[in-house]
């Protein structure tokens, strides 16, 4: 599957955990779904950074990666503030992948709290 495609998926589960069970940081819950809708998850994956020219281990902490293509970052905040997006496009930027999503749990509508970052071109 393609990002397009795999996001289809993301967002069906981000609305059934949300109408499930309401506002909250609901990662593992979250990780479960996309499980369960046929989809490879990996959660709290360590992103090793190269840093001219040194590897610095678990430099960052992605929440979840699915398909080994999309990064979910996860957040139970007020509100989403500007260094959240550039946070998910700087996890693109050091994992060479070019799709994530940031979502926020803490909101009254989650439709509005679901947000695409794409890097470079979709295939």
């Amino acid at each position: 599957m393609k990002e397009n495609e795999i996001s289809f998926y993301i967002r069906k589960s981000i609305f059934s955990v949300y109408n499930e069970l309401g506002p909250g940081l609901l990662e593992k819950v979250l990780a479960f779904e996309l499980e369960n809708n046929g989809l490879s998850v990996k959660t709290q994956v360590p992103i090793p950074i190269n840093f001219k020219g040194i590897l610095i281990d678990s430099s960052f902490i992605a929440d979840i990666i699915v398909e080994d293509k999309i990064i979910i970052e996860v957040k139970a905040v007020t509100e989403i503030a500007n260094i959240h997006h550039q946070q998910v496009l700087t996890y693109l930027k050091l994992t060479g992948l070019k799709l994530g999503i940031l979502v926020n749990f803490n909101t009254d509508y989650i439709s509005k709290s679901i947000f695409r970052k794409v890097r470079g071109n979709l295939d």
